[in-house]
């Protein structure tokens, strides 16, 4: 096999981190195969680009009109079943891309209502669900000697690849800065949002290390600020009257938690 110039250039294209992932990969498997020499990996000294963490949530607005543009592109056609069924699973569950895309009928555990999946980014994971990603699940027609949930066009095969349909759905949403992975991101800020603390977002995403969920304390912050600016609205509203009581000599002391009863006093 012939070597690649030196040095390697990462790609130019804002995914060239991750094509030299791959060639790296690839060629870290020909050392093993015995098709080039140990320590030969031609991407072992190349610089990755800089990148910077990007977080993307989905908002109440932004759910619904990806909400309605599937609806509309199962019922016009434009993309099949499979395509919808697998971006609603990836909207209602906690799973990753793979995850759902490998998913087989056998993993689905209907009398404990549990994606039993045998092997993830962490191992061994199970995945509860509830109501809406049963229906999803019983709106997809399970075809005969094909194991796969989100099927391929091929018999007996899976859907691979998941982007170009992903890429039409948004751009139909006015949704085109939404990757697949935010929509995981957007499930844990919804979980915070209903009050759910960072160990139980780390349970059910699966996470192994604590630093992983950290990501998200700073929305984890954001009920506990509603709570602090409303009650220090409250607080001041109840000093702005006491004050102007004051000045009309009609103020009275209220012990604290007498709010109620001061503001009806005469």
């Amino acid at each position: 096999m012939p070597d690649f110039p030196w040095p390697i250039q990462a790609a130019i294209d804002p995914d060239g981190n991750r094509t030299l992932g791959v060639l790296s990969k690839m060629f870290n498997l020909a050392e093993v195969w015995g098709l080039r020499p140990d320590g030969s990996n031609p991407c072992l000294h190349v610089k990755k680009y800089r990148e910077e963490k990007r977080e993307r949530f989905l908002g109440a607005d932004e759910y619904a009109s990806l909400g309605r543009t599937l609806a509309e592109v199962e019922t016009d056609g434009s993309e099949p079943p499979a395509v919808t069924a697998a971006v609603r699973l990836l909207m209602l569950t906690d799973c990753r891309l793979g995850e759902v895309m490998t998913l087989k009928w056998s993993y689905v555990d209907w009398q404990a209502r549990a994606l039993r999946l045998p092997d993830s980014k962490t191992g061994a994971k199970v995945v509860h669900f509830g109501e809406a990603v049963a229906a999803v699940l019983r709106s997809i027609p399970r075809l005969t000697d094909n194991p796969w949930v989100i099927t391929g066009t091929k018999e007996g095969s899976r859907l691979t690849d998941l982007q170009p349909p992903w890429r039409r759905i948004r751009k139909k949403a006015g949704l085109d800065d939404v990757r697949i992975h935010d929509l995981r991101h957007s499930f844990a800020s919804g979980a915070l949002f209903l009050g759910e603390g960072l160990p139980m977002i780390g349970k059910l995403l699966g996470h192994t290390q604590v630093q992983t969920t950290a990501r998200y304390a700073h929305l984890a912050a954001d009920p506990v600020k509603n709570a602090m600016e409303k009650v220090s609205d409250f607080i001041a509203k109840q000093a702005t009257i006491s004050t102007k009581r004051r000045r009309n000599h009609k103020y009275t002391v209220q012990p604290l938690g007498s709010w109620a009863s001061a503001k009806s006093a005469p």
